[in-house]
Order: structure tokens, then sequence, then C-alpha cells
């Protein structure tokens, strides 16, 4: 039943005096207001009463208010009133009291709640009037249900002995409501009301208090709430029996050999499921001294045959000492040769085989592989000329280019057969389980106290191995490994999301003298006011853990950062898995979106898909799309543009328009597609993207004007002005390609380095003594910017090396030494001889 129109102002105006009459708190519980002098008998009373419920995905909730009596009810949702044609009004009499009753209800869609979500909580209440008063209802909060893909903790596998504990840890994806647990062994449900060996922990692990042979099977943890069902890996427990001996059996007879013999079997209890056999021997002899026995072992023909068998062993032995012999001599004169070929080694340092340490498996000491392919670049440290030692000023530009001459070996890491076998290697390792099984994201190379670099191409992803932080004769296969976000479970507490790549470089526990520099890519704002950002590594355990957080630095960390707008370099002495992660400090907080627009090479239906791509503005994210759509048979269609995304938790929304109806129709049933903000700003889901699907009227139309919008409700937002030829038109497929990266991924020794190896000793020895005129290494990071950093450099051994080792690792692979050079040559050092190279000196 509608209101009178003109009865609606009025009830509003009674709705806000009365209500402004109140206490002015907005209360939870139900309230009266009664007008003074009335019967508050008369006052409204509620049968029903709002109550919480969760959105779940894009179905809209329903509240129902009941009151009695009641002239009016009116819904009023965090502070605003419902509008009037929004409700739903049933008007009815009491039949016992005979006054007047009425039922509201409205619904609330899933978009009213977002405008409010992450400011307040959205709740709604109603306002029930009679003669008497006016009541308020209790208020009914909506929220929205969700529930993550990701546990942040799942089951591992164990391998335990009869009657041991076990606890197998879950943590449960986030989710509203909270996600209820149970927990499958071998796809059936485990009861603890029904098995008391087993219980569930108030934080959801599973317990085994003494673990038996039945418990040997896969256990799954499994959370759930209104939203969806999530599965966790399935971790195997192997519960194993180590075996026993049975009690010895009665010795034997004395036998004819004068010996008699006792036997026993491991079967008290025997190994079950991998357990380990017993030790020791199952048969037991001895000599026996009875009668017989003394008899018979006086005969002459007995000691014939004892004094034979002496002889015999006597003759194996001295065959075998002349076999020895001979193959000492043959390997002396093998390990001459070896020896005199040393000049094989191009360089690297003589280092013998040594074990790895017991409490460090992951140490690699290894002797050069001579057989490994190498390319040998010859010549000299510094160019020969005719004449006298020429002097070369370190001012002029051109001794700090390249240097063409030095000699340096590089190890071959492209060949598709050497980077499997790697691979297969680090595979057979618990903590390399993890890595890709493919090549395209990982490189590798052996390195030595010369230093290098190692690069995943078109990634921004790179790994510079300083002089000197390998000690000096050891050898190390060192690798680089992009994840992608699904195979690596990063747990992300809060508003936390991730900004760059999750990168593996090891392998993890080898010494290193000097912190090697790891670069990467960020998508994030720099700001100091908006974020918090940490650097975050994965333990041996697979735990991650809070090793740096960005801007608390203290000199004496294992870890210190660089951060720059487009990327990080990250200092450190421990190799391992890394990723940086932002947690938003206010709704300034904003990461860069890199949106791309994709369509068909070749279309050969008058269907037409236009793909647009919202993914992190950085280089490995852009790569793996790239390879992506060249799978799809796809082509760039407009130039990227960069979306600043805020955290506002307002959904992206993408929408195309002006499409001409006279040659195309647009498929869209709906005015607009959205992608939602937790899919964005928690980072690890990849390939996010709408798909626009148009239809050609006729098969010969190839001509296409339209525009494609994108932007955040509330924030930023780009315009994209399609207007090609589907059939011809790839005047922006070459953008992509000019951004991809050139180079060897794995690059060793001098090579590897911008500025010429005696050069850069020049500078260290100069510059690294303190100055007064403060001509030193503090001067140098000031001309370069990089006087944030003093007191981290100033706690190394050389202040000037870390400087030089930053320079080299920001500026590659064009090394930028123009403006390095004009840095030294402004120092004003009295002695310019410092900084002069003679041939002598090569």
């Amino acid at each position: 039943m509608a209101v009178r129109p003109g009865l609606w102002p009025a009830l509003l105006g009674i709705a806000l005096a009365s209500w402004l009459h109140g206490s002015g708190a907005q209360q939870s519980a139900t309230v009266a207001n009664p007008v003074p002098g009335a019967n508050p008998d008369l006052l409204p009373h509620f049968l029903v009463e709002p109550e919480d419920v969760y959105i779940v995905k894009n179905k809209p909730v329903l509240l129902v208010c009941k009151a009695l009596p009641a002239t009016q009810i009116f819904f009023k949702c965090n502070g605003e009133w419902v509008r009037q044609v929004d409700h739903v009004i049933e008007r009815s009499t009491d039949d016992s009291s005979g006054l007047p009753a009425m039922e509201v209800r409205i619904n609330v869609s899933r978009q009213q709640v977002e405008k409010v979500f992450g400011l307040e909580e959205y709740w709604c209440q109603c306002v029930a009037w009679s003669s008497s008063g006016t009541t308020k209802s209790q208020k009914a909060y909506i929220r929205i249900a969700y529930l993550r893909k990701n546990f942040e903790q799942e089951p591992l596998a164990k391998e335990v002995s009869l009657e041991q504990g076990i606890v197998l840890p879950c943590r449960p994806p986030e989710g509203i409501p909270p996600a209820e647990v149970e927990w499958l062994r071998n796809e059936d449900l485990v009861d603890p009301s029904l098995d008391p060996n087993v219980y569930i922990t108030r934080e959801h692990s599973l317990v085994v208090r003494q673990a038996r042979l039945a418990d040997t099977a896969n256990y799954t943890c499994v959370a759930k709430n209104i939203v969806a069902r999530r599965r966790s890996a399935s971790a195997a427990v192997i519960v194993y029996v180590d075996g026993s001996w049975s009690p010895w059996s009665k010795w034997s007879a004395c036998g004819l050999d004068c010996t008699h013999w006792r036997s026993r079997e491991c079967s008290d209890p025997a190994p079950r499921n991998g357990g380990e056999e017993c030790r020791g021997t199952d048969l037991d002899t001895r000599n026996c001294t009875s009668d017989l026995c003394v008899h018979t072992a006086s005969r002459p023909e007995d000691v014939a045959l004892y004094v034979g068998l002496i002889a015999v062993a006597v003759c194996l032995l001295l065959l075998l000492l002349v076999l020895i012999l001979v193959y000492c001599r043959k390997k002396e004169g093998l390990d001459s040769d070896v020896a005199d070929s040393s000049i094989l080694t191009s360089g690297f340092q003589p280092v013998s085989i040594k074990p790895s340490k017991a409490d460090n498996p992951h140490l690699l000491t290894i002797q050069p592989d001579l057989s490994t392919t190498t390319t040998t670049c010859q010549g000299s440290l510094c160019p020969r000329q005719d004449g006298t030692s020429p002097k070369f000023q370190l001012a002029n530009g051109h001794l700090l280019s390249p240097l063409s001459g030095g000699r340096h070996t590089l190890h071959h890491s492209s060949p598709t057969s050497e980077a499997e076998d790697f691979v297969s290697r680090l595979s057979t390792q618990n903590y390399f389980r993890s890595l890709p099984r493919g090549t395209s994201n990982m490189t590798y190379g052996t390195f030595n106290f010369l230093g290098g670099r190692l690069m995943i191409p078109n990634t921004g992803i790179s790994l510079l191995i300083p002089p000197d932080a390998i000690p000096r004769g050891k050898i190390y296969e060192i690798y680089l490994t992009l994840h992608k976000p699904e195979d690596v479970r990063l747990p992300l507490a809060g508003c936390q999301t991730l900004l760059s790549p999750i990168v593996s470089c090891g392998p993890p526990g080898v010494l290193l003298t000097r912190p090697v520099i790891l670069a990467m890519d960020h998508c994030g704002e720099p700001c100091p006011e908006s974020w918090s950002l940490r650097l975050k590594k994965q333990s041996c355990e697979g735990s991650w853990e809070d090793v740096l957080h960005l801007g608390e630095e203290a000199p004496s960390h294992l870890y210190y950062c660089q951060l720059e707008a487009g990327a990080c370099y990250v200092f450190t002495e421990q190799l391992g898995r890394f990723a940086l992660v932002g947690e938003a400090l206010s709704v300034a907080a904003t990461k860069r979106l890199k949106l791309l627009l994709f369509a068909p090479v070749a279309c050969t239906s008058l269907e037409y898909n236009i793909r647009v791509y919202c993914l992190h503005d950085t280089h490995d994210a852009l790569k793996e799309v790239v390879q992506l759509e060249k799978q799809l048979g796809g082509q760039l269609i407009q130039e990227p543009r960069v979306l600043h995304f805020k955290d506002s938790y307002h959904n992206l929304r993408l929408s195309i328009h002006d499409v001409p109806s006279s040659l195309w129709k647009s498929k869209l049933l709906v005015s607009y597609q959205e992608i939602p903000f937790y899919h964005i700003w928690n980072g690890t889901q990849q390939y996010l993207h709408c798909a626009f699907t148009l239809e050609r009227v006729s098969p010969s139309t190839s001509d296409l004007a339209c525009k494609v919008w994108v932007w955040q409700v509330e924030g930023d937002g780009q315009s994209f002005n399609i207007n090609f030829n589907i059939t011809k038109d790839t005047r922006f497929a070459e953008l992509l390609a000019l951004e991809s990266e050139g180079g060897v991924p794995a690059l060793v020794g001098p090579s590897a380095f911008k500025i010429p190896f005696l050069i850069r000793q020049k500078i260290i020895t100069s510059l690294d003594p303190p100055c007064s005129r403060g001509a030193d290494w503090r001067t140098l990071a000031q001309k370069l910017h990089l006087d944030s950093h003093l007191s981290f450099f100033a706690s190394k051994p050389s202040p000037t090396a870390m400087i030089l080792n930053l320079w080299e690792a920001r500026h590659f692979p064009n090394g930028n030494l123009s403006q390095l050079a004009a840095a030294v040559a402004g120092l004003g050092q009295p002695d310019a001889g410092l900084f002069t190279v003679s041939e002598a000196e090569c």
C-alpha cells in the first residue's frame, strides 16, 4: 500500500524531529521515543527486526521489519533515509487487539555496500511510528562475503615413527564470514568425536596424539563459508616402524667344521612403511670344542688344506699390490698433464675439491670444469701502444668506457640441455622443489672471486655479484629465478599488497664476503607518508619473514634497499627468495597499473574480441602478457597507458562506447564490466583482463572506431580512442618490441662490469681514506645523489666499492659512465696521478 503524496514530507519531518529528540547516538538495540502525555502501551514494538546478513557474490539481500501498532515504518541506512519508492509496505490489522500493524521490506545491493566499504560498516535500521511516539529497531549490519583462494598456511608432508605425535598446521584463507575448517583423511571426514586419538585445535591444526599405522594417509585441510569451499594441497603422512630383532635361537649342535651357530629374525617388529632395517647380522657362528672337533682337527690332510689356502691368499695379496703401483704411476703422469694445461682456466684461481660442510649442505666448492664450452676474449686490460708507457687521465670520459681488451671466460648458460640439467639437479633438494621446470624465467652461471652478473631478459630482474663477493678459492654455481605468484604462496595480511615480482637467487647458505645486489621492478608509487614497505624473505622451512622495513634500516642489518621510482636494489649477503610488499597507510597510496589492449591479428569470423589487460607496471608482468598473446595470436592495438590505482576499496570499471551501429554490434549486455578491488590490490593474480566482444554486420567490414574507458570508481581513469583497420593495421606492434632487452643472461668476470677493473681499484684506493678537504667517498655519494645511504656505506670495509657496485646495478646495460666520470673528476683530488693507469700496470 503506497503512502499518500502529501503525507511523506510530514512524516519525514516527524521522523527527523523524533530522531533528534532521542539520545543522539545510534543505538544497536530497540529504542522507544514516546510523545509526552501519550499512552506508552501504544508505542510500536517490533515483531520482526532486521538481522545481520551477508551479500554473496552479486545477489542483493532482503531486510524485513514488522511492528505493532504502527502507522508508518521506514528504513534508515548509514544515517540516510531510504527512498520511499524503495520500500515494499504491507498493512494489516492485528486480530486479537485490532491495532494497526505494518511490515516493510527493502533490498540492499552490493554496489550500495561498496560505496562505504572500508570507511565504515554498512548498517540499516527501522523506525516505526504510532500515535504515541516512535521506536527504533536494532541495527542490522550488511557485509560482503568472500573467501580468498590461497591458504595462509598449508599442511606439509611428514614421516613419523610409530606412537609419535603428529601436528598438521592449517591457516585458512582470509574470508568474511571467517571460514570453518574441517579435515579429510584420504577424502574421508576426520571426526574427533569418533576417534579420541585426534583433535582439532582452535588454530585449526590437526593433532594426532599417538601415530598409528592406520594414520598413514593423505590429509587435506578444507575451509568453507557461505561463499566458497577451498581445499589445501594434500599432505602425505607416513607412519613408519623401525625393525627390531627377535631373540636369538638356541645354539646348534657342533658340526664337522668345529663350529656351531644360532639365528634371529628382524620381525619383532618387522620394518613397515620405509622404516629402518635391523642393524647387525641374523646369523652368529663360533668355534666349538667337542671331542669330535679335537680329533678331526689334528688329521694330516686338514693341515695340508689349511696351508694351501694360506698360500693362495698370499699370492692374491701380492698381485693386488702390483696393480696398485701401476695405477699410481699412471695417475702421476696424468696429474702432470693437467697441471701444464692450467692456461685453460682463463683467469680462474686453482681450486681444490673440498667436500661441503655437514652443517651447510648448500655450500658449493667445485673445481672448474675444463670440458665446459667457453668463449674467450683475448687482449690486455689496457690498450697497448707503441712507444713509451703512456698515462691516461681518469677525467677523460673514454677511460671509463668498457675496455675491449679484457681477458675473461664466459660459461654459456643458454643451451636448453644445460639449463634443464641444472634445474633437475636443484630439484633433488627440498628447498628447490618449487623452482619452475622451464628455463625461460631462470638463468644461472658459474662464478668465482672475479664476480659477474645474472639477468632474466625482459623482466628488469638481475643479480650483480661484485668482485671479491665470492671468497678466493671458491667457485659457485648461482641461479636467478622469477616465480609466478600462483606457484609461491606468499601470505598477505590486512591491507598488504605485492608490489614486486617474487624472485629467488641461490643456492641459499653459500658464503659471501661482500653484499650482492638484487635488482627488480616494483609498481608502487613511493611516498613515505602513504606506504609502509617491507622486504620479505622465505626461509628454508617455507615461512615468510620481514627482513627489512624500508625507512628503518640500520647499518648493521644484513639487508639494505635503494628504492627508486620503478625499481628497487637490494643489498644482501644471504641468498634466498625475496619479494617487496607494501601496506597502505592512507587512501593516497597508489599502485601503477599498465593497461594493454590486444585483439586478434587475423579475424576469420564475424566476432572480434578486444582484450583489456590490467597488470602491474613491471617488465616481468608485461613479458608474461606478451608471451600469452603471442600464443593466442593477438596484437597490440593501442599504445599502453598507466593508471594509478588507489587503496580506496573501489573496483575497476571498463566500458566500450561510440561503436558505429551500422558496422558493428556490441554483445555486452551491461553498461560496464568490473574487476573487484581485492583482485587487483592483492597483487597475486596474473592476467587480469576483461574482453569486449563485437560482431561485424558484414564480413567486409574492416574499419573499427570506438572508445574504451578504464577507470577506478572515484579515482584515476584512462580513455583509449581506437581507430584502425583490423585486417592490415600493425602500427602498434613495434611498441613492445622496442622495450626488449639484449645481452647474455650470464656475464662472468670483467665483462659484467662497465667500469674497468684497474680504474675501479684506483678510485676505491683514493676515496676510501678520509680526506680533510672532503674529496672522499662521502662527496662522491653526494654528487651521485646517494647521500641518504652514508651510514650503510660507512659500515662496510670499502664504502667506495659499495657506491660503485650500486652504480653498476642501477645503470645496466649502458653504464652512464660519462656522469660518473664527471662526478669523480669534480672531487678536486690534489694528486691527479691517483687516477691514472699506465701500460706497465696492465
